[in-house]
């Protein structure tokens, strides 16, 4: 499962997509899911110019670092969110990686509530249908108040259609759900085709996402629910920190680093 690490370009919100390749790569990591939240962390945007894209390409080339998902956290409740992932599906093959990622809410503050998945399917028809004819996969984060666990999305993806699947959050489930990521985990375990490896340290509530290994949560037990599913997918670690955020750049690099070594004792 160590060649399934990916690192979360999200874990260096506030510094450039450059020093998070680089820092990544040097703790490690030979993947990396590129972030592309335009009102949080903006690594690679749909109208970024060819330019941009190309100077992506070769940092990623220098490092040695292969993209494994687009992180394009949309509203989909809302045409401009829906209009921003049909575009951002254009990244994923840009970038040549499978996995498209969002949340049915925004990025932070998630706190609308869908009172009719009707509505929700209607909106994501073209996105689906965007995504079977690219060979895309859309996978919906474990987020906010509407699908903050594993069988809730579950639910929701057999309802909609088999290109959508689950992005497992194993902290968010803790932090919007009060649920760990064990029991739930195992009961959609099979839809899962993608994880955002996070820890959580303090009350379910608390914003608090440290280094992995850091935190409270049983990733041996993580580990043994996904080898028991025989998980394939991408493995993305994400670190938060606290509302506070990281002092400075060389803080991210060494939670980075300190993530890798602790994941690598485990999966050894």
């Amino acid at each position: 499962m160590l060649k399934q690490l990916a690192i979360n370009s999200n874990t260096y919100h506030g510094f450039s997509l450059e020093e998070a390749v680089k820092g990544a790569s040097q703790a490690g990591f030979t993947q990396i899911e590129l972030s592309a939240v335009k009102d949080h962390t903006a690594h690679v945007l749909p109208e970024m110019s060819p330019k941009q894209l190309r100077e992506i390409k070769e940092w990623l080339h220098e490092y040695n670092m292969q993209c494994a998902g687009i992180g394009a956290h949309s509203n989909v409740m809302r045409t401009e969110g829906i209009d921003n992932l049909l575009k951002s599906i254009d990244l994923a093959v840009e970038f040549n990686c499978p996995y498209i990622i969002t949340a049915t809410g925004d990025s932070h503050h998630d706190s609308d509530i869908i009172e009719d998945e009707r509505v929700l399917a209607r909106n994501l028809e073209p996105v689906i249908q965007k995504c079977e004819k690219l060979n895309k996969t859309l996978v919906i984060e474990t987020h906010g108040n509407n699908y903050a666990t594993g069988l809730s999305l579950k639910k929701l993806a057999a309802s909609l259609n088999n290109r959508v699947k689950i992005n497992y959050d194993t902290a968010n489930v803790v932090f919007y759900g009060n649920t760990l990521p064990y029991e739930d985990l195992e009961e959609s375990a099979d839809c899962v085709a993608f994880i955002h490896l996070k820890d959580k340290r303090g009350p379910f509530n608390e914003w608090n996402f440290p280094a992995i290994g850091d935190g409270e949560l049983d990733f041996r037990k993580v580990f043994g629910i996904l080898k028991k599913a025989d998980y394939r997918g991408p493995i993305s670690v994400e670190i938060e920190f606290t509302p506070a955020g990281p002092s400075n750049l060389e803080e991210v690099n060494e939670a980075v680093k300190r993530s890798y070594d602790y994941l690598s004792r485990l999966l050894e």
